[in-house]
């Protein structure tokens, strides 16, 4: 439980940092405005991948709970690929209206134009957030919050925060450097996720979760007696 709320807290306030820093920026209005609408629209879109999230975590588990490592296997490739399918319809969407999405929060055409240039980040954004959240949703259903955790704190506290401040303020890249650095660590962090996913042994998984169960029902046994 723990690990796995340290997990969600570290990939939220990731996000809150990126807009914390971008505000040190010139420009800071512009700038935090500008980011701001494309964090909300991020943000949307992130709700969808937090629901494929539990529903792999909770088909996961089950799968490995059931003894059946084939349709464990099965619910991870559908899950992923209509999550990923989703996420690449709606970034096609962002960049056809990249011109107008400002305007659903302010009519200023100075923050418009700003949201313009970063569209391509947040549709990217928006890909990788198709992908991750449910990978790690299958690594809560097989146990994994902990690796994950550790994930979360090398790619982006240890590389996408550092390379974006680096991009953005030595190289005078201001959002773009930012937030590249925060695609940078997501995308390392989704490359993690999904060799891990690829390597992973069904039938093994199956045999850890057979074990946590036991585990736990002797625990649960010793308690009822007492």
């Amino acid at each position: 439980m723990l690990a796995s709320a340290v997990m969600l807290c570290l990939e939220i306030w990731y996000y809150q940092i990126i807009v914390l820093i971008a505000g040190l920026l010139d420009n800071a209005e512009i700038v935090l405005d500008s980011l701001s609408i494309c964090m909300t629209i991020a943000g949307w879109v992130f709700m969808i991948a937090v629901g494929f999230n539990a529903a792999a975590s909770v088909r996961v588990g089950n799968e490995l709970g059931a003894a059946h490592p084939k349709s464990c296997k099965f619910s991870v490739i559908v899950v992923t690929s209509i999550s990923l399918a989703l996420s690449v319809i709606l970034a096609i969407l962002v960049l056809i209206l990249r011109n107008v999405l400002s305007y659903a929060f302010t009519g200023g055409s100075t923050v418009a134009d700003s949201v313009a240039e970063l569209s391509p980040f947040l549709a990217l954004s928006v890909i990788l957030n198709g992908i991750q959240p449910v990978l790690s949703g299958v690594a809560v259903g097989c146990g994994w919050q902990a690796f994950v955790a550790y994930v979360n704190v090398g790619c982006y506290y240890l590389i996408g925060i550092p390379i974006g401040c680096l991009l953005g303020f030595k190289f005078n890249l201001g959002t773009k450097g930012i937030w590249s650095g925060m695609i940078g660590g997501t995308l390392i962090q989704t490359i993690i996720l999904v060799y891990v996913t690829l390597r992973t042994d069904w039938n093994k998984e199956v045999e850890k979760a057979r074990n946590r169960m036991d585990e736990w029902g002797d625990k649960t046994e010793l308690l009822l007696k007492e």
